[in-house]
């Protein structure tokens, strides 16, 4: 009885053994673990940079995405800035002189041809104007009639004059005859055959002619400052009538159109049987063989070019030296005129309206910053610039200033730095960003 007890003890005993077996951890991998160990801590870090990514990759407001191929981009850098600016200018006579017409009237006859060689005084056209030929010969009339007065004045004042010298005369010979007379009787009666009372009236006769004598010198003495003066005003009341005449004249002759000097006869167009009123432009003379440059320059070097300025006019084969004469200050179409003249005499080629190429000098070659002068320059105007970001994945705007221009180069005088990366395309498609997205 004793052993199947214990046998089912043994078996007992042995089922706690079988079950410990079946129920006992088993340690994972080392692969398990290290998995799970990725999971948990990987897995929200590659969340984070996926959405910093992303982030990076989204445009920010105010940038636009454009392509490397569109893009031109310089370098700044210190480099000799050559302050010059080349223009095209036209000949121009250095001396023009316009011609009017000082008397309206219908041309009668056209004597010169436009572009003729012309002589001081000689005749270009003549006019006709019947009204103004009889005010002219009224007036010259009246101007004659008025000179005459003038003439009798004067011959009034004269005979006046001729008068009272004549009386002066006579006065004086009386005087004299008066005194010689009064001598005899003094001596007379000295010897006895006078008597007092005839010398006395002989006395008296001499004292009369004396105080006579001497109220007619006073008399002229006045008369004299009088008419003096009275022809002095004769005299300019004449000349004034003879000037007066001569413009009537003159207005006669101004129907007839004269060169005012020698040259040569340009825009001069009139037709027989034209109307023109006083003051009408018929024609100009330009100076035969002396020349000066006409440019035309942008209005950014208004400030820039100046009286004296010099410069070189390129004719081919030969340059001529040359010197700012006058600057018109007036912007028309956003452009300047600019007169030059030569320092030493032109070919005897150059014709009015040919065009020359010139060089005008700003100032003297120094070190700058400078940067391509180009496109990227319309839409900023010097004020702004795309710089490239390191990578050359974007760009940003930043202010700069910018100094002197010449064809090649722009001075930059503030806001970039020696090596800076700019672009110097056109701006015209991203004016209104200040980021770009290169790709």
């Amino acid at each position: 009885m004793d052993q199947p007890v214990s046998k089912a003890s043994s078996n007992t005993t042995m089922r706690p053994a079988s079950g410990a077996v079946m129920d006992r951890v088993v340690p994972p991998s080392r692969r398990k673990v290290v998995l799970r160990k990725t999971l948990r801590y990987g897995a929200p870090v590659v969340v984070i940079g996926l959405l910093w990514a992303g982030w990076r990759l989204v445009p920010a407001s105010g940038t636009l995405s454009v392509s490397q191929d569109q893009l031109t981009v310089a370098t700044v850098q210190s480099a000799p800035f050559l302050d010059y600016l080349p223009v095209r200018a036209t000949v121009a006579p250095l001396n023009v002189t316009f011609i009017d017409a000082i008397q309206g009237g219908e041309v009668s006859e056209v004597v010169a041809k436009d572009g003729a060689l012309v002589k001081n005084g000689d005749v270009l056209a003549h006019l006709t104007n019947p009204q103004l030929q009889l005010d002219v010969t009224s007036r010259e009339a009246q101007i004659a009639s008025q000179l005459g007065a003038v003439s009798a004045q004067r011959l009034t004042l004269q005979q006046t004059r001729t008068t009272e010298e004549t009386q002066l005369t006579e006065a004086r010979y009386n005087l004299l005859k008066a005194k010689r007379e009064l001598s005899i009787r003094q001596q007379l009666h000295g010897q006895g055959f006078e008597s007092d009372a005839n010398v006395q009236s002989y006395r008296d006769e001499a004292d009369y002619y004396a105080q006579r004598l001497k109220r007619l010198e006073n008399a002229l003495a006045l008369d004299l400052n009088v008419a003096d003066r009275q022809g002095n005003e004769i005299d300019e009341e004449a000349q004034r009538l003879r000037s007066n005449l001569d413009v009537v004249e003159t207005s006669l002759n101004a129907l007839v159109l004269r060169a005012p000097l020698d040259g040569r006869l340009t825009n001069f167009d009139l037709q027989p049987g034209q109307s023109l009123k006083a003051g009408d432009k018929i024609g100009q003379i330009d100076s035969e063989g002396q020349y000066r440059l006409d440019a035309d320059i942008d209005e950014f070097y208004l400030g820039r070019v100046a009286i004296g300025e010099r410069a070189e006019a390129d004719l081919g084969d030969t340059k001529l030296p040359m010197t700012v004469s006058r600057v018109h200050p007036q912007v028309t179409n956003g452009q300047f005129r600019a007169e030059l003249t030569f320092d030493r005499p032109p070919p005897a080629g150059l014709r009015r309206g040919e065009s020359v190429d010139l060089r005008i000098t700003l100032g003297e070659t120094h070190r700058a910053l400078v940067l391509p002068n180009g496109a990227w320059l319309e839409a900023s105007g010097g004020s702004s610039a795309f710089v490239m970001a390191s990578g050359d994945h974007g760009a940003d705007r930043v202010s700069i200033t910018s100094g002197r221009r010449n064809p090649e180069q722009v001075e930059i005088t503030g806001g970039l730095r020696d090596g800076d990366r700019v672009i110097v395309s056109s701006y015209n498609s991203y004016k209104n960003f200040n980021h770009l997205s290169i790709h």
